[in-house]
């Protein structure tokens, strides 16, 4: 009887454990109840275009969208602006990848120049343009992606002028904006490709994914707005 009643318990257990846990993107309950919004619904491109204004020309592929001969230099959610926030996906490479992770785009037709990039890339050693990078701003402490055919999870935290990178769970890497300043300028002197004074950037836009002529996969696009 008291093999029973563990047995029944253990199910119970699992059931629950099953009913807390989202499948590909959808929303648990846990993360409905705290203010998480999905993206992206896992079936066409509702609310994602181009950065060019056209419909992405990639279609969703099992349950993922493909930046991928998009059309477009980012593939973006159109719907809404987000500044302060939490954003959370995650990406499977090919081998040799290059992509990245776009937030806060002022101007869609210009989101290298407007925006900021986290760096997703096949990387093996920490850069400025590696996995985790905020590209060419602050490298990762560590390299914390998988190899190519396998998922990571990205999450990328903006709040006022501080940005905060995890990778895998891991926090890789952080910057407050108004550190930087004077264009073009790093706060120990080194130069990085924007023109105009990182404090300066725009606190609020776009979100969107790059097409830098690798396949790659995106899927559990979800945000969190920070009051």
């Amino acid at each position: 009887m008291h093999l029973g009643y563990s047995l029944l318990a253990a199910l119970l257990s699992l059931a629950m454990l099953g009913s807390a846990t989202a499948g590909d993107n959808e929303l648990s309950a846990e993360e409905k109840a705290a203010g998480w919004q999905l993206l992206f619904n896992g079936r066409d491109h509702d609310g994602w275009t181009c950065n060019t204004g056209k419909p992405i020309a990639t279609p969703v592929e099992d349950g993922c969208l493909l930046p991928f001969k998009s059309g477009g230099y980012i593939i973006m959610y159109d719907k809404k602006k987000f500044g302060d926030f939490t954003l959370r996906c995650d990406v499977k490479m090919s081998p040799d990848c290059n992509s990245g992770v776009f937030f806060r785009v002022g101007v869609p037709k210009n989101p290298v120049y407007t925006g900021f990039e986290v760096q997703v890339e096949d990387s093996k050693e920490p850069g400025l343009h590696s996995f985790g990078a905020i590209y060419d701003l602050v490298a990762p402490s560590k390299n914390a992606n998988r190899v190519p055919g396998e998922w990571n999870t990205v999450e990328i935290t903006c709040h006022g002028p501080e940005i905060s990178v995890k990778v895998n769970g891991d926090d890789v890497a952080h910057m407050n904006c108004d550190d930087y300043p004077k264009p073009g300028l790093r706060p120990d002197g080194s130069r990085h490709k924007f023109f105009s004074a990182i404090a300066k950037m725009p606190r609020e836009g776009y979100i969107g994914f790059q097409d830098h002529g690798h396949p790659v996969w995106y899927k559990n696009v979800k945000i969190l707005e920070l009051k």
